[in-house]
């Protein structure tokens, strides 16, 4: 390799990482990445434990729905409560009350009492601590780095330490879950990787929370809030965006275990490396996005992410071995994160700082809040009274595809509209 390739490798590697200078950045990221690990590891044992004690795509749907649902139901008021209080505060509060959830899922488990509606109440435990958390984290990365450029590659590196997180728990937990049966010791990992992010988070040098002079009532925050992000067409048509993408996406992952076990016949190591599979794929799309340097383009990203997952799903869906399902699994994830990443990306870049939380609570609701009605869809279509896992899969792959050819419709509209945002942002020049 000559000097000219080393040093246009060198740049682009720095361009890359370019929002890791920032400390605050730093200890958000390592502590986020260790907890994810624990995360994922979590969620991939619990839905086996589902799936083991009711053998139901059904149950699956409704436990996912159960932890879910708060985050959907919730997400306006705890967008209009991150705005008005100390999100640093409020963040190292919710991560304290997930580590305990965490922690009585382990003990329910290693005593051998654990049953379904225990893991039901514990998921809608976590739902109800995930409303106010998801939106206060997405909503801090904006406080971690000082130039708005940077914005688009923290969330980039952030998506990146997530799926590498996806990657690695999932089969961690496939691995131990074959080792030792009992599932507990993927939920005690999860409880002690809290610790991580929670001492991250005390380290962090934040600037000090002003409170909002005479703050309006909540739910005139609430209805100001709803105009601000569903008035302007272009957060309409992202929001909407991702709440397909959101929605498809749930139906791929809670299908994974019928798969695993029914489709292919396989055990806990195929599960394991389907989930780490995806993982792979989404961290792909991740480090794609992390060498872009500005938000410009990135709608032609979000329609090419979209396409990348309708399609790598319905091809999925119908894969004669895992070998290749877990390729197809790669492909449809690395879109995922293209889509939903660089959608937030957008928002982030656009929205007022004093909208911030509010906005960002309602790409929580299309995010993660619609991920229980993806749960349910998807569970219930794969149920074998109704269309099978198979179609199910296909027909959701399908609707993704229609969904972002409508979005490919609305681009033209939403350039003209995002032009002058740009411009007064620096990023389009003046004229």
């Amino acid at each position: 390799m000559n000097m000219p390739s080393i040093r246009f490798v060198r740049d682009q590697f720095a361009v890359s990482l370019r929002a890791l200078r920032y400390r605050n950045f730093r200890l958000y990221f390592f502590g986020q990445g260790v907890s994810m690990i624990g995360t994922f590891m979590q969620q991939t044992a619990l839905q086996w434990v589902v799936y083991q004690l009711t053998g139901s795509p059904l149950m699956l749907g409704l436990i996912a729905f159960a932890g879910q649902f708060p985050v959907l139901l919730l997400g306006p008021i705890s967008g209009a409560f991150s705005d008005r209080v100390n999100r640093h505060r409020l963040i190292i509060a919710t991560q304290i009350f997930a580590a305990c959830q965490a922690v009585a899922l382990a003990i329910l488990t290693f005593t051998g009492l654990v049953q379904v509606w225990h893991l039901f109440t514990l998921s809608l435990a976590l739902g109800l601590i995930s409303a106010f958390d998801i939106p206060s984290r997405q909503a801090f990365i904006f406080q971690t780095v000082d130039l708005k450029d940077d914005i688009g590659n923290a969330v980039a590196l952030q998506s990146s330490i997530v799926n590498i997180a996806r990657m690695i728990g999932p089969a961690a937990a496939g691995l131990l879950i074959k080792w030792f049966p009992d599932a507990g010791l993927c939920f005690l990992i999860n409880a002690l990787s809290f610790i991580a992010v929670i001492i991250s988070l005390l380290m962090m040098r934040v600037k000090k929370h002003v409170p909002r002079d005479n703050p309006p009532p909540l739910l005139a925050d609430l209805k100001d809030g709803f105009r601000y992000v569903f008035g302007f067409g272009p957060t309409r048509a992202i929001i909407l965006t991702v709440s397909l993408g959101s929605v498809s996406a749930m139906t791929f992952t809670i299908l994974m275990p019928v798969y695993a076990k029914d489709v292919f016949h396989g055990g806990p190591a195929i599960y394991g490396n389907l989930q780490a599979a995806a993982g792979l794929g989404a961290l792909i799309g991740a480090i794609y996005l992390a060498g872009r340097r500005n938000v410009l383009g990135l709608s032609r990203v979000i329609a090419a992410g979209g396409l990348l997952l309708g399609l790598g799903m319905i091809a999925f869906a119908f894969s004669p071995n895992p070998s290749l399902a877990m390729i197809l699994r790669l492909i449809a994830c690395a879109g995922q994160v293209m889509l939903l990443a660089s959608c937030n990306t957008m928002l982030q870049t656009i929205a007022d700082e004093q909208y911030r939380g509010r906005v960002m609570s309602f790409h929580t609701m299309a995010f993660a809040g619609m991920m229980p009605v993806g749960a349910m869809i998807g569970g219930s279509l794969a149920e074998p009274a109704w269309l099978g896992p198979h179609a199910a899969l296909a027909t959701m792959g399908a609707l993704c595809i229609l969904g972002c050819f409508a979005f490919l419709a609305y681009r033209p509209v939403m350039r003209r509209q995002l032009r002058p945002i740009y411009q007064r942002l620096g990023i389009l020049p003046t004229p």
